[in-house]
């Protein structure tokens, strides 16, 4: 196995279990709300909370990267991912285990801005969207095999030993980070890379609409999966055996999704991918009236698992590309646009989840997941509509 090879299986290794430990709450919800006494809802908010402090702390925390060596700081911030799982693991209240998950979140962020550095400056040309959608896919790859063994391991042996898991399989991935990763790459060759000179990448229209639709993407989907297990479980009437191999299926849908959008980036995805916002905005809408019918809901949820993350390859090469070309010394910053503002989403989506599942119920998701799916719909067509004039005055 050449090289670069060993370094794109360790950097998708480290999206995976980045992903594995944020979406591992999710198919242990009851079992922590039990352990604690207090309720599910209550537990979604951790979804709520992680997601918050993860989009606030990584903009801080990656326009202090400067031009320090990438894997040092890399290899620190896996440390403390690292340590704070195992204090997840200890957790003996509540308030502690709330304290963890911030303490996880502050470092996991501009873990996954550097690993998409590294994956940018690394990969040649032509392997670049090939390399982002597999450092995507290891997410999906939490989700197809991390979180359903996380519930079943919860299930037979306690919530705990899943967190377990995790702080183990982190010590080795830190590791071998260190090892196959090179150690003076920087993120520019710019010498001012103040806080001001990165966040000028924010007067770039192109670049807030992009951001727009991901927040809007990712409120509309957690709207929904943030009770996805409630959905089979309370709704759907489904048995807790069938829990674990619906998640390995909806994992594996949302695996197919991001090597999609690899292919999608690679054929102008961003153009394309309006046709399926509305579909899927038309499948949520439905999703109350098809409750009775498992098949057909269950075929609903997999069809969002497909859509999930379409948008991931085209939104980050729009990013990126947008800075190599006019702010190169925001490189870092740019690389984690996406994880940013996909957890304003999550966390705007897994609150207004909750506050609808607690006023209205599970039925009430569907349609409110449906409103931002069209906001979003809108909003890549703006967006394609902006390259254009933007490109056509370009050429002028």
């Amino acid at each position: 196995m050449t090289r670069f090879k060993m370094q794109s299986l360790i950097m998708t290794a480290t999206a995976f279990i980045l992903g594995f430990s944020e979406f591992n709450i999710i198919g242990v919800l009851n079992d922590i709300a039990r352990q604690f006494s207090v309720s599910v809802a209550t537990v979604g908010y951790l979804v709520t909370i992680f997601a918050l402090v993860y989009a606030i702390s990584t903009p801080i925390f990656t326009s202090l990267v400067g031009q320090r060596k990438l894997l040092k700081v890399l290899i620190g911030l896996m440390s403390i991912f690292t340590i704070g799982n195992l204090i997840t693991v200890m957790a003996s209240s509540y308030l502690l285990l709330v304290v963890s998950r911030i303490m996880i979140a502050l470092v996991s962020g501009v873990s996954i801005s550097l690993i998409m550095t590294f994956a940018i400056k690394l990969a040649p040309k032509e392997k670049k969207a090939w390399l982002i959608a597999w450092v995507y896919s290891g997410f999906s790859i939490a989700a197809v095999l991390g979180m359903p063994i996380g519930t079943w391991v919860s299930e037979n042996f306690g919530w705990r030993t899943s967190f377990l898991v995790i702080t183990v399989l982190s010590v080795v991935i830190t590791v071998l980070l260190a090892v196959l990763l090179p150690g003076d790459l920087k993120q520019s060759n710019e010498q001012n890379s103040s806080l001001k000179s990165q966040l000028i990448i924010f007067t770039d229209r192109r670049i807030l609409l992009g951001v727009l639709v991901v927040i809007f993407n990712f409120t509309g989907i957690y709207v929904i999966y943030t009770y996805l297990r409630s959905i089979f479980v309370s709704t759907l009437g489904l048995t807790t055996a069938l829990v674990t191999p619906l998640f390995m299926l909806y994992g594996l849908m949302t695996l197919f999704s991001n090597q999609l959008s690899g292919r999608l980036a690679a054929r102008q995805g961003l153009v394309k991918i309006p046709q399926i916002y509305a579909v899927l905005a038309v499948s949520f809408l439905l999703l109350p009236l098809c409750l009775n019918v498992t098949w057909l809901s269950l075929t609903i949820l997999m069809n969002m698992g497909l859509s999930m993350y379409l948008i991931n390859s085209p939104i980050q090469l729009h990013f990126l590309g947008i800075t190599e070309e006019n702010y190169p010394q925001s490189t870092v910053l740019a690389a984690s646009l996406h994880s940013i503002f996909c957890n304003v989403g999550i966390a705007m989506g897994s609150a207004i989840g909750g506050l609808l599942v607690t006023n209205v119920g599970l039925v009430s998701v569907g349609p409110g997941g449906a409103v931002f799916i069209v906001l979003t719909f809108g909003l890549v067509i703006l967006l394609n509509r902006t390259n254009a004039q933007m490109a056509s005055n370009g050429n002028d």
